[in-house]
C-alpha cells in the first residue's frame, strides 16, 4: 500500500535525534518525500514544489529561520523565502554521504514536509480558467500521494505580507474589474501561523471567462479545497 504524502499539510518529520541548538532530519527521508512530485507523470506544468519548514503552532517564531545541508566534507546554507520554502537540492552525493538537514529550532517546534502550490505569473495576470486547471492539477497530485480525503477544488488564495497593499481584482467578460476582498490570515490553509493578507477567489462566483488581476506579486497562491 501506497505510504500516503501529506500535502499542504506538513508531513511529521522524524526525529532520529538532534544536534545541540537544533533540529534536524535525514537527507534521504526528505529525498524520498521530494521526489514523488518529481516523478509524477500526469500534468504538473501549473504547480511547483518546495521543502518546506514551518511552526507547529503559532507560539514559535519563524524569524530569522535558516535551513543548512551538512555533508562529511561540505555545508550549504538552503535559502528560505518568507513563508519557509526552500528549493531542494537533488543530489546523489548527498543521498549517498547520508547527509543531514539542519535548522536552528529546538525539536519539536518546526514540521518539515514537501510543499506544493500553484506558480505565480510575474505580469501578474491570471486566467480564470488557468486557476482552476491549477487547483485540479493540485487536486489529481493530492489524490496520486493519497491526502486528497474526498475533496473538490473550490477556489483558490491570494497571500501577501500583511502590510502589502496590493489588490487583487477580477475582471470580467466585460471589461470591469472587482476588487477581491482582503482578509487576514494563513498563508496556507492549515497553517499554525496567520498574519498575512489574503484573497480567496472561489470560481462558482466567477465565471471562468475572466481574469484576475494582482497589483504585485504573491507570496504564493494556494488551492483551496473543501
Amino acid at each position: 500500500m501506497r505510504k500516503p504524502l501529506l500535502l499542504a499539510l506538513a508531513l511529521l518529520p522524524l526525529f532520529a535525534g538532534a544536534q545541540e541548538g537544533g533540529d534536524w532530519t535525514a537527507y534521504r527521508d526528505a529525498y524520498r518525500h521530494m521526489i514523488w512530485f518529481e516523478k509524477y507523470g500526469k500534468p504538473k506544468q501549473l504547480l511547483q514544489q518546495h521543502l518546506r519548514l514551518r511552526a507547529r503552532d503559532a507560539g514559535v517564531s519563524t524569524d530569522g529561520l535558516r535551513l543548512s545541508l551538512h555533508g562529511k566534507d561540505a555545508q550549504l546554507a538552503l535559502p528560505l523565502d518568507a513563508l519557509g520554502r526552500a528549493v531542494f537540492p537533488f543530489s546523489k552525493a548527498a543521498y549517498d554521504d547520508n547527509a543531514e538537514l539542519t535548522w536552528n529550532r529546538k525539536p519539536g517546534q518546526i514540521a518539515w514536509g514537501a510543499w506544493v502550490s500553484i506558480v505565480t505569473r510575474p505580469d501578474g495576470v491570471y486566467a480564470a480558467a488557468d486557476l482552476r486547471a491549477a487547483c485540479e492539477q493540485f487536486l489529481a497530485y493530492t489524490r496520486y500521494a493519497g491526502s486528497a480525503g474526498g475533496k473538490r477544488c473550490a477556489g483558490v488564495q491570494f497571500a501577501y505580507a500583511r502590510t502589502d497593499a496590493a489588490q487583487v481584482r477580477y475582471q470580467g467578460g466585460d471589461g470591469a474589474a472587482t476588487p477581491l476582498a482582503a482578509q487576514d490570515g494563513p498563508a496556507f490553509p492549515g497553517d499554525a501561523a496567520s498574519g498575512f493578507r489574503v484573497y480567496a477567489f472561489r470560481f462558482h462566483a466567477h465565471p471562468d471567462g475572466g481574469q484576475v488581476l494582482t497589483g504585485g506579486t504573491p507570496l504564493a497562491i494556494a488551492a483551496l479545497l473543501e
